[in-house]
């Protein structure tokens, strides 16, 4: 049963967006995850590297951020690596052209002056590494209390390069009256829990 992705309800220009990206048919993860993120729901995902997880849940966030308040962040994802928060980007940015939506990626290793005037002007998703993250909110510069949505990619990779006590700082940051998606290509027991 081939479904295709005009089938989950998403808004118009999240389809045509879709189409201009080539994306035809949706992955085995995409077709799992998508209706369980529209409907709120907390997911947690094993899929490996190549399998279209970051249309997983990027298509159901911009979903959510098309209505509702702009300027302010509110959904967070948190990515092991620079390169892996800027390839979400780069996905965020093609799946969302046609929406006001505005993104930004928040990692260290490059000057804190550029992330902080992009987060001032508002944004509505943020795609950060934990150290940064937690930089920032040290600063002020971030403001997390209205995110409505976090996702951890990669979880198991981070557990690996002991992002856990980052984490966990992240998560009390939070409202904790929000949705989780957790997604990893194994489940360790720290994640698990």
């Amino acid at each position: 049963m081939h479904m295709k992705f005009d089938q989950f309800g998403l808004d118009q220009r999240i389809v045509d967006a879709i189409a201009s990206a080539g994306y035809t048919v949706p992955t085995s993860i995409q077709q799992q995850a998508i209706p369980k993120v529209l409907e709120g729901r907390d997911v947690l995902g094993l899929a490996q590297t190549g399998t279209g997880k970051t249309a997983a849940f990027i298509l159901p966030i911009i979903q959510r951020l098309i209505k509702g308040p702009q300027r302010r962040v509110r959904a967070l994802v948190v990515a092991p690596t620079r390169e892996l928060s800027e390839q979400i980007y780069q996905t965020s940015v093609a799946l969302g052209k046609n929406t006001r939506m505005r993104c930004v990626t928040v990692y260290g290793g490059v000057n804190k002056k550029s992330q902080v005037s992009r987060l001032r002007k508002g944004v509505e998703l943020v795609i950060a590494c934990p150290g940064r993250l937690l930089d920032l909110v040290g600063d002020g510069a971030i403001d997390l209390w209205q995110t409505e949505v976090l996702v951890l990619d990669e979880a198991d990779r981070m557990c690996d390069m002991g992002f856990i006590p980052d984490i966990r700082r992240i998560i009390k940051i939070l409202p904790s009256k929000r949705q989780t998606l957790c997604f990893a290509a194994t489940m360790p027991e720290d994640i698990r829990r």
